[in-house]
């Protein structure tokens, strides 16, 4: 019997799916040994689910990333939810919603004049995800809100927050643009991937899940950096106009070349 655990054996190759991998990290053309998989199947997809779970368990360093934030010439304040333990950040998402008491006595403690934008970071339920790529895209976004002339108070780096935590924020500093930059609920195939949830004018306890933009899936085999600003500035710039966003606020932008579509619509049939 040939040994189907090796991707160059002549039975896999024979597999009309194994043409489809090019196009998607979903788990496709395994092969088979008996009624069972492949034994590096088994093994790979042990390993997806033990880094998703690591994901979700490991804490985010907060001091780190605040350090690195300040090296890089970028303010950040540190804020706490009601969670006080990340079995409760899994257990009760409303508490996760809302800032605890040192976190609202900080913010008294900032200037309280109104901000045109706030951007807020939260570890969310991938810590790996914030830790590789928040500062990456926060190097790209802050010059362009800067470019813009935005106020922005310092960032506010959430721990054990959820993505309407930035509807308080938002009101605090009466800034009628949130950016949330979250870790994103880790899949099989993405462990590390980063969300932004766009809101304008949000408040807190007015603003619904409706009212916002996703930009999903940003990591090293998903959205680049450069694509989810693309979008974001777009995003921006059409809330600003239209004074609204979430469904009605529709992403038109497009990285994509139409030939280039026309070329591979039909890649089925090849």
């Amino acid at each position: 019997m040939s040994d189907l655990t090796d991707p160059n054996d002549p039975e896999l190759s024979r597999d009309p799916w194994l043409s489809m991998k090019q196009f998607t990290p979903a788990r496709i053309a395994l092969g088979k040994a008996g009624m069972s998989l492949p034994t590096q199947a088994c093994l790979d997809f042990q390993l997806a689910h033990a880094l998703a779970r690591d994901a979700v368990k490991s804490p985010l360093d907060f001091s780190a990333l605040t350090r690195h934030l300040n090296q890089q010439g970028m303010a950040a304040i540190t804020l706490q939810t009601q969670v006080e333990h990340h079995r409760a950040y899994l257990q009760r998402p409303d508490l996760g919603r809302l800032l605890s008491e040192s976190a609202l006595q900080t913010l008294t403690q900032l200037e309280s004049r109104p901000f045109d934008a706030v951007v807020v970071v939260a570890d969310g339920l991938s810590s790996k995800a914030i830790e590789r790529h928040a500062i990456p895209f926060l190097t790209l976004l802050l010059p362009e809100l800067s470019h813009r002339g935005y106020a922005v108070p310092p960032m506010c780096l959430v721990r054990h927050g959820r993505v309407a935590i930035g509807d308080a924020l938002a009101e605090h500093f009466s800034a009628r643009l949130c950016m949330v930059l979250i870790g994103e609920r880790p899949g099989l195939s993405s462990p590390d991937s980063m969300g932004i949830y766009f809101t304008y004018q949000a408040r807190s306890g007015k603003t619904t899940d409706a009212d916002r933009n996703c930009i999903s899936n940003i990591h090293q085999h998903g959205l680049s950096y450069a694509q989810a600003l693309k979008k974001l500035l777009y995003l921006i710039n059409e809330a600003e106009r239209l004074q609204f966003s979430g469904v009605n606020l529709k992403d038109e932008t497009s990285d994509a070349n139409p030939a280039s579509q026309l070329e591979r619509a039909n890649f089925l049939l090849d």
